[in-house]
């Protein structure tokens, strides 16, 4: 099993819900910690226990990583699901200083780390701040940037949300002497649910879907697209990185050099970064076939 610290805006976009359901279902991926990244990471890390808790992990360390306490009204969607669920209603390790949870569990792993990154990446960054030493101990495996595609499989790259909202921890992410592999919207912004395949995972008894399913409804309807929940998902961009923390088979890609633009745009370039980028798709179906499989328990595809 490959040790993994998931670093998740889980809040927000709802695909973060999604890509946690993904992990924890993944037999290849043993969830070492969970922090939270931009904005209210308390709010964040709380909805992170309540998932661990109705998963049945509680034995995963929650904590709070980067971010200034604050996210608008319509940017915490997931609120009403959370209701009064405190951070002392968390029967596993529930910690207040997420940088140095990740710091702490990469330094003291006997095995190279993942670090799966589904959000921005303040809280990484301030981590490899804090201990320059955990690049030769870890890789980054994120869901980050626009290379030759933009949202809705654009022709036209634009910056990518995770970048935008703090460039200056990417460029710290990049610079760092470790395995990089992105999932960047090329592929991930074409990845949803629909038809017979969402309807098996809408109307699955299994309490983690059950929970799934609950927030993606409520967050829909703080969005005032309740309609959409009960056809199919939202794009479930960060279920791609989810992915690449075990295997590549399903996705072309392509060795690259990185850069990021002040305005967040990621772009190619001879100056820039070493990137394992997945650009394309080999088999989009399998991949949605996988996805199914592990959401509804029957586990790795056969």
């Amino acid at each position: 099993m490959i040790p993994v610290i998931l670093d998740t805006d889980i809040g927000t976009d709802i695909d973060d819900t999604w890509a946690l359901a993904m992990l924890l279902r993944s037999p290849e991926l043993d969830l070492k910690a969970v922090v939270t990244s931009h904005g209210d990471t308390g709010y964040r890390a709380r909805l992170v226990a309540k998932m661990l808790t109705i998963a049945g992990r509680t034995d995963v360390p929650v904590g709070e990583g980067s971010g200034d306490g604050h996210l608008a009204p319509n940017r915490r969607g997931q609120d009403g699901w959370l209701g009064d669920y405190r951070a002392s209603d968390y029967r596993g390790t529930y910690r207040r200083d997420g940088v140095a949870l990740m710091v702490e569990t990469i330094m003291a792993s006997p095995e190279p780390v993942t670090v799966l990154a589904i959000g921005p990446a303040s809280t990484v960054a301030d981590a490899l701040a804090a201990e320059p030493a955990i690049a030769t101990k870890a890789r980054f495996v994120g869901m980050h940037g626009a290379v030759r595609r933009g949202y809705r499989n654009s022709e036209t790259p634009v910056p990518e949300y995770n970048v935008f909202l703090d460039v200056a921890a990417f460029r710290t992410v990049l610079a760092a002497d470790w395995e990089i592999v992105l999932t960047p919207l090329d592929t991930c912004g074409i990845v949803l649910l629909e038809g017979d395949d969402y309807r098996r995972v809408r109307d699955s008894d299994d309490p983690l879907m059950q929970a799934v399913m609950a927030n993606y409804r409520t967050w829909a309807k703080a969005a005032d697209i309740e309609e959409m929940a009960e056809r199919r998902s939202s794009t479930l961009f960060d279920t791609v990185a989810v992915y690449l923390a075990f295997a590549t088979d399903l996705l072309e890609m392509e060795s690259i050099r990185l850069a990021v633009r002040d305005d967040g745009l990621t772009y190619e370039t001879p100056e820039g970064s070493a990137v394992e980028a997945a650009l394309a798709w080999r088999d989009l179906d399998a991949f949605r076939d996988l996805l199914i499989r592990r959401l509804l328990n029957l586990g790795p595809n056969p």
